[in-house]
């Protein structure tokens, strides 16, 4: 028996996917609980144009991160932050401060994805923004007294 799955089903498949099962799995339990239904030709037809969207839509996504992370490669943002002598800093410079430096610029970056050490002192140092995965984009960050 074929059927299109509703939702993620453990050792069965993902939401969306056309699988065969048998007979009394299928009907049992899939399409009893909800979490399948009947494969019909029009729904497999469906099925097959909403995968082809959402890759569709997924490629898209990657397309533009990946313009971002090019536009964000080799920038380096400013952070001020108070500083006592010698140039130590009160706190640490975080991922929020660089976040904020970069929505000046105007790149709209998740603080989350930002990956670097903590600075005690100014200067420069580097950072990395892992926009999605395999795809990043190593920026400067400059951090000088206020």
């Amino acid at each position: 028996m074929k059927v299109i799955l509703k939702t993620d089903v453990k050792g069965t498949g993902k939401k969306g996917d056309v699988i065969e099962v048998a007979d009394g799995y299928g009907k049992n339990f899939l399409i009893k609980k909800g979490l399948a239904d009947p494969a019909t030709a029009s729904g497999v037809n469906e099925a097959n144009q909403k995968k082809a969207a959402a890759d569709y839509h997924k490629a898209e996504e990657i397309k533009a991160q990946k313009a971002l992370a090019a536009s964000l490669d080799g920038q380096t943002v400013v952070v001020s932050i108070k500083t006592g002598e010698n140039g130590k800093v009160f706190g640490s410079v975080t991922s929020a401060h660089v976040a904020a430096a970069l929505a000046e610029k105007g790149f709209d970056v998740d603080k989350k994805k930002i990956r670097m050490d903590s600075f005690k002192t100014t200067g420069t140092f580097p950072a990395e923004i892992r926009l999605m995965e395999n795809i990043s984009a190593k920026i400067n960050v400059q951090v000088q007294p206020q």
